[in-house]
């Protein structure tokens, strides 16, 4: 397939594509004309590529966890590599639960605070009888 319907297939931009294979994340073969040509599997290898930006990896980091996507089989070095990026991810997931939960109690506050001057303002606009 081509650059333009693996873009749109996976979900990015042509040139996303474009920067993977200048980070040497991929390696389409070409037409005699020179034109990209992507196989089938090429569309989830780039869904699992956004899918490790999104987690924070480095185009580094996947450039060198790659191998481990291809056959499955990593290195010593490459497993301790998946164990840092775990370990880091699972790190940020940590702060971003606490974070969350700081955002819950804020929003618990705001709304007791909120309830609380609606009573107030409600009682002077409308006195008991």
């Amino acid at each position: 397939m081509k650059i333009g319907e693996l873009a749109q297939r996976a979900g990015v931009s042509v040139r996303a594509l474009r920067y993977y294979e200048e980070q040497g994340l991929l390696s389409p073969e070409r037409t005699p004309s020179g034109q990209r040509r992507y196989t089938e599997e090429t569309v989830e290898v780039v869904r699992l590529f956004q899918r490790f930006y999104a987690a924070g990896l480095s185009s580094r980091a996947i450039a060198a966890l790659l191998p481990c996507v291809n056959n499955g089989s990593p290195s010593a070095a490459q497993r301790r590599m998946l164990g840092v990026e775990r370990d880091r991810l699972a790190a940020r997931v940590e702060e971003m639960a606490h974070t969350l939960h700081r955002l819950d109690q804020l929003i618990t506050a705001a709304a007791t605070t909120a309830t609380t001057a609606d009573h107030h303002s409600g009682a002077a606009r409308h006195p008991l009888p």
